[in-house]
């Protein structure tokens, strides 16, 4: 599956990289944006077996008329395909274009010419394969906060020989003013990001983008691999839902509007498809299903805080809570016509024979409790929120409730239908997921009998439950969740970094690396668990 790597040298890599650890520095978002001609190097997305989306940034006093190319060389010798698309004004001097034709499960190098003969950074793509597909490997990536540290998990990604295809499961960046997360203590310097304000209006938003895609590591990251990519909440704004998000306040406009433009920037800068949910066939190996997550069908998440209010007995009021409105059927994570789609897909991927059915969403489905001992992990000087949540948290533990509301554990019954419907049609169902920051491996059961497993990925570089839980070590922590987790069977709680995902017809092999630090740039690692699940069997393997 990967022989075509041998073509590629180590100085043909850092060339198409666009250098190595020396190279790091972040120019700014202004910058950048202030430049002409290609700003941000090139990306390339929504793969399939003969086709591929290409994108780029070409800024110009007016729009220009870019001509992309794609060879199976990197001097270009044959052209294998391309076209024309234009670098509009109105689009922040974003381009993007499908170029078909192409042959599956085959490397690609790509480029765009400008109108005066100049040409972008070379990229390197991928078409899926088509067929009979002994292995494929994908990376995936979640929450990447620029401030919080260096981008060294995409870096390490980036030098590997042995990845088909990336997927980004959202919070590619956050929508918070300067000094907020992290605070101006926390921040690290020299990774600044512009505006300095919270991102509210369109421009807010492409400038946010700006800023991050200055940063090298993800420049290489884009340039050298074909990108599967779905918001979270923060590419929107903080715990967002169909109709508005925590970080919404009334004096910031109607909501409708704000997420327009957070979704209208996301696809400009994005090498992205212009609709909301889809999938992808890997051969006859798997179906990967990219639903969304946020803006579609959510229902505003629970409150804690607003159920125990006034409540002369919380536990009692959580436990009533827990009966009535928390397994109500017609709550929705997805909407009902993305959930239809995505059942029906499930059941055709499934009945058609393929080994894996992928699902590339963002919040973790495993159901994680409080243990008792979580009181014990939170020591020094916390802020008042963080001690009024985690008394919260052990409330709603004591009432037999999970931890947090905005996943999966927030929409029971909707989980129940999806677990369901994959067990039905004999599904090898695996969840990928992001959003919390740390590393988790869960099984999925439904009724009592398993329906999945779950690859939960730690984050690039957003901090996790270690910041504040410094009452305790890691290993206690993952082991006092464990005993209060059931399908939790594995967790790292300490760690930076990504998980790549290795798929045969017989095996899946789940890897999660963990960077030595974000606190500078570096591609050490500071070790890789493993995991493995039997086709067949959708639970992990004993160990």
């Amino acid at each position: 599956m990967h022989g075509s790597w041998a073509e590629l040298d180590r100085r043909q890599l850092i060339a198409l990289g666009g250098g190595g650890l020396a190279a790091l520095s972040i120019p700014g978002a202004a910058a950048a944006m202030m430049a002409q001609g290609f700003t941000h190097g090139v990306a390339s997305g929504e793969p399939g077996p003969n086709s591929v989306l290409l994108w780029t940034r070409y800024a110009a006093p007016s729009d220009s008329l870019l001509t992309a190319e794609l060879s199976e060389s990197a001097d270009f010798a044959r052209i294998a395909g391309g076209g024309t698309v234009t670098a509009a004004g109105e689009r922040d001097h974003t381009a993007k274009i499908v170029v078909d034709g192409l042959q599956p499960g085959r490397w690609y190098y790509y480029r765009f010419v400008a109108p005066d003969g100049t040409a972008s950074p070379t990229g390197r793509t991928r078409t899926l394969p088509a067929g009979p597909t002994a292995a494929f490997t994908l990376a995936l990536f979640s929450c990447s906060n620029l401030p919080f540290g260096w981008f060294n998990a995409y870096g390490h990604a980036a030098a590997r020989r042995d990845i088909d295809l990336c997927v980004h499961v959202g919070d590619y960046f956050y929508e918070y003013p300067v000094g907020q997360y992290p605070t101006l203590k926390e921040a690290i310097p020299g990774r600044t990001i512009q505006p300095d304000h919270e991102l509210v209006a369109l421009a807010d938003y492409r400038l946010r983008y700006a800023a991050y895609r200055s940063d090298p590591d993800l420049q290489r990251l884009h340039a050298l691999f074909p990108m599967l990519a779905q918001w979270d909440d923060h590419e929107l704004a903080n715990d967002a839902w169909k109709g508005g998000a925590q970080n919404h306040q009334p004096d910031e406009g109607e909501w409708s509007v704000r997420s327009a433009a957070a979704e209208r920037a996301w696809r400009e800068w994005m090498p992205v498809a212009d609709i909301r949910w889809r999938h992808y066939e890997v051969g006859e190996l798997a179906t990967i299903f990219l639903p969304e997550t946020r803006l579609t069908g959510r229902d505003r998440q629970f409150s804690p805080a607003a159920i125990i209010e006034g409540a002369s007995d919380p536990v009692a009021a959580l436990k009533h809570f827990r009966e009535t409105d928390y397994i109500d059927p017609a709550r929705q994570m997805l909407g009902a016509d993305q959930e239809r789609w995505l059942v029906d897909a499930i059941r055709a991927s499934a009945k058609a024979g393929k080994r894996w059915q992928v699902c590339a969403q963002q919040l973790i489905m495993g159901t994680t409790y409080t243990p008792p001992e979580a009181a014990n992990w939170y020591a020094g000087d916390l802020p008042d929120y963080v001690i009024e949540r985690v008394k919260t948290a052990r409330l709603v533990a004591d009432a037999g409730l999970p931890y947090s509301f905005d996943a999966w554990d927030g929409y029971p019954a909707a989980r129940d239908r999806l677990l369901g419907a994959a067990q039905a049609a004999g599904a090898n169902f695996v969840s990928l997921a992001g959003d919390s920051h740390n590393g988790w491996a869960f099984d999925l059961p439904h009724d009592g009998r398993p329906a999945g497993v779950e690859i939960a990925g730690h984050s690039v570089s957003s901090p996790g439950i270690e910041s504040a839980a410094k009452g305790a070590s890691d290993a206690d922590r993952v082991a006092t969740l464990r005993r209060s987790s059931p399908q939790l069977r594995w967790a790292n709680t300490e760690r930076r970094g990504y998980a790549t995902v290795a798929l045969t017809p017989d095996r899946m092999t789940a890897n999660w690396h963990f960077l030595d630090t974000v606190a500078q740039p570096s591609r050490t690692l500071a070790g890789t668990h493993s995991m493995t699940v039997q086709q067949g069997r959708n639970v992990y393997d004993a160990g």
